[in-house]
């Protein structure tokens, strides 16, 4: 456009043509030249500053995003040293109860292993100021009675959730 407008003005210039329509056509085509190059040009400024504004953004994004995978990775590798812990904790744990196991009567441990499994994990609950740990209800007077006349080797049981009762010394017996 700059190279035929550039030509045109040469042509003007030069003398060339003589006729005055053909001047004042190509008068008017120049302007229209430089009117169209102008607006381009315009284009051309609204399309670098949109440019520069989507870089800006690229780049506020990609710092985002990085911090975002930094506190992923720190997130991840917490949560594997956790894991690790936790599995040692389990393995420790596994071992302890095999102990104590070995100690239990075998009907007793039974008794507790199925009483484990109908109550989501959990087969004996502390009497805890009257109170069932288990189910977190409080034992009526006559079962508190039965409870204290029971022998300290008598397994006892809470009458709503059915779990074995740990006898303690804030069971309030």
């Amino acid at each position: 456009m700059r190279q035929r407008a550039a030509r045109d003005q040469k042509r003007l210039d030069s003398g060339a043509v003589t006729s005055p329509k053909d001047l004042e056509n190509l008068q008017r085509e120049i302007a229209s030249l430089a009117k169209r190059q102008s607006d381009l040009e315009d284009v051309v400024l609204e399309v670098m500053e949109r440019r520069e504004s989507v870089q800006e953004r690229v780049t506020e994004l990609t710092g985002r995003v990085e911090s975002l995978h930094a506190k992923i990775s720190d997130a991840t590798s917490r949560r594997d040293a956790a894991a690790e812990e936790i599995d040692a904790e389990v393995a420790t744990v596994t071992k302890e109860r095999e102990v104590i196991a070995g100690t239990i009567p075998a009907d007793l441990l039974k008794l507790y292993d199925k009483l484990r499994e109908q109550q989501g994990g959990i087969g004996a609950a502390r009497l805890y100021q009257r109170r069932c740990d288990g189910c977190r209800q409080e034992l009526a007077i006559t079962e508190l009675n039965e409870v204290r006349s029971a022998a300290p080797d008598t397994v006892v049981r809470c009458e709503n959730c059915r779990r074995i009762l740990v006898r303690t010394p804030e069971s309030g017996l």
